[in-house]
C-alpha cells in the first residue's frame, strides 16, 4: 500500500493542508483564510473568534486526512503561537475537535522547512547560493543556503500585523506607508549585520501568499494558475508598481484588481511594504516566485523519514 502524507501549516493570516501521495505528486492543497493571528498585537492573545474560525478549519481538514486514509503526517503552528499568551489553550481546542497535536516550531524550524519547499522544484539551479523570503502574516523569513539552508533568521512583521500596527487610514496616508516600510527596512538592516550572508545571494525565491499575490496582481490573473506564477521572475520595478496601485486605493476600489483575493485585500498593502523594503534594502532587482513552500517541505521530509 503506497503511503499518504499530509501538512497542515497553522499560520497567522492562513491555514493551509497539502495532500500528497509517496511520489511527491499532490492530491489536495487548500489554502484558506483563519486569520489567527487578527487582532493580535494589540491584545496579546489569540481571539475568540480567531480560535472559532480555525479550528474549524483544522477539523474540515482532519476529515479529508482520514479520507484520505494518511499514513503520516505534521501539524505546525508559527509565529502567532510563538507570541500569543494563549497558544496551550488554542492547542487543546485544536486536539479535542480534531485529534490533531499541532506542534510549535521555532523561527529557525520554520525557515529549514519553508526553504526546503521553495527549493525541491528547481532542481540543479539550486547550486547556486539562494535566498528565500517568506512573507506570512505575523513574521518574515529569509533564509539562505545552496542545496541545503545555511542561515535562517525571522523579522517580526507579517502582512497582518504591519497592516493593524501601522496603517490605520484606508488608504494608509502616506506617513504611514513611509513608517511601515522604514521598520521592515530597520529590522532588514539588524539582521543583515548579523548575518551579512544573506546580501550575498545568487538569485532570490519568493514564497507565500503576499508574494504570489503581489505576483498574480502583476500579471493580472482573473482566475489564479499556479502554473502560470510558477518560477515567474518578478521584477523589482514591477513590485513597485504594484504596490503604488494597492497602496493608493480604498479597499473597495481595490478589491477589484485581477489577482487580488478579497479576503487577502485588505493585508496586501501591508504585505506589499514588507516586500518592497526587503527588495530595496538588500537590492534585489527580481525574485522568483515558487507554489511550493513550508508544506512542501514538511511533506518532503515526511517522505524521506519513511523511505
Amino acid at each position: 500500500m503506497d503511503s499518504i502524507f499530509a501538512a497542515i501549516d497553522i499560520g497567522s493570516n492562513s491555514t493551509n493542508l497539502l495532500i500528497a501521495d509517496s511520489t511527491g505528486k499532490t492530491l489536495e492543497r487548500i489554502v484558506r483564510s483563519t486569520r489567527l493571528g487578527a487582532g493580535l498585537t494589540k491584545t496579546g492573545s489569540l481571539s475568540d473568534q480567531a480560535i472559532d474560525r480555525t479550528v474549524s478549519c483544522i477539523a474540515e481538514y482532519a476529515a479529508l486526512i482520514s479520507d484520505y486514509k494518511v499514513t503520516d503526517k505534521r501539524i505546525v503552528a508559527t509565529q502567532a503561537c510563538r507570541i500569543a499568551n494563549n497558544s496551550e489553550s488554542f492547542f487543546e481546542r485544536v486536539k479535542s475537535s480534531s485529534g490533531l497535536e499541532p506542534e510549535m516550531v521555532s523561527g529557525e524550524q520554520e525557515g529549514s522547512l519553508a526553504y526546503r519547499g521553495a527549493i525541491i522544484s528547481f532542481g540543479q539551479s539550486i547550486n547556486k547560493r539562494t535566498l528565500v523570503i517568506d512573507i506570512g502574516g505575523a513574521s518574515t523569513e529569509l533564509m539562505i543556503g545552496t542545496e541545503s539552508l545555511m542561515t535562517a533568521v525571522s523579522i517580526p512583521f507579517g502582512a497582518v500585523t504591519l497592516s493593524e500596527s501601522e496603517l490605520h487610514r484606508d488608504p494608509p496616508r502616506p506617513e504611514e506607508l513611509t513608517n511601515a516600510i522604514s521598520l521592515v527596512s530597520d529590522a532588514v538592516d539588524d539582521v543583515v549585520h548579523m548575518n551579512p550572508e544573506l546580501a550575498s545571494a545568487d538569485q532570490i525565491i519568493g514564497i507565500a501568499g503576499t508574494i504570489v499575490t503581489i505576483a498574480a496582481v502583476e500579471l493580472g490573473l482573473k482566475q489564479f494558475d499556479p502554473e502560470k506564477l510558477h518560477a515567474m521572475r518578478l521584477t523589482r520595478e514591477a513590485a513597485e508598481d504594484v504596490f503604488r496601485t494597492l497602496a493608493t486605493e480604498p479597499l473597495v476600489d481595490r478589491v477589484f484588481n485581477p489577482g487580488l483575493p478579497r479576503d487577502r485585500a485588505d493585508i496586501i498593502v501591508g504585505g506589499c511594504c514588507l516586500l518592497v523594503a526587503v527588495m530595496r534594502r538588500l537590492q534585489i532587482p527580481e525574485i522568483i516566485i515558487s507554489q511550493h513552500n513550508l508544506l512542501d517541505g514538511i511533506v518532503d521530509e515526511l517522505r524521506n523519514r519513511s523511505a
